[in-house]
């Protein structure tokens, strides 16, 4: 899986106001901290305001801030709400011309490998992130012991 530019910018951004949650954070301050576009960055902070993790107030002294409590933002529900597709292969989306596709064992466990990668990332939420909660994520990233 590969997670694009936009989703990581989306985190980043996340990562930084809920690290900043005491004042209202500017797009440009973001882009300055990360060296990012400020106009990629714009396109990233509206995502995300659209799908109701950020809050953007406008006019003088305005800026950014987390819409909801970093334990209640989910970073598998950021992933998929940024990324444009999931498909690992052309055979996950419409039209696949392959003619193995009837019958295709590797996109059942293509299937399965992501479906896992995004088991891990549903289990981490923006609190896990910021070091408020290390254990949780310490727990996603050990393998598990097998009984």
């Amino acid at each position: 899986m590969h997670i694009t530019q936009h989703t990581d910018y989306a985190l980043r951004a996340l990562i930084y106001l809920g690290t900043n949650t005491d004042r209202l954070v500017t797009i440009q301050e973001i882009s300055e901290r990360f060296d990012v576009s400020r106009n990629h960055l714009m396109k990233v902070v509206n995502q995300l305001i659209r799908a109701g993790f950020v809050e953007g107030v406008r006019g003088k002294g305005g800026g950014l801030r987390l819409a909801r409590a970093p334990a209640e933002i989910g970073v598998g529900d950021v992933v998929r709400r940024m990324e444009r597709g999931m498909e690992l292969v052309e055979c996950f989306g419409s039209g696949c011309q392959c003619i193995l596709d009837p019958s295709c064992k590797l996109k059942v466990a293509l299937s399965k490998a992501l479906a896992a990668f995004l088991a891990v990332l549903d289990g981490v939420t923006l609190a896990d992130l910021l070091g408020k909660s290390e254990r949780s994520i310490l727990k996603f990233l050990r393998p598990q012991a097998s009984s």
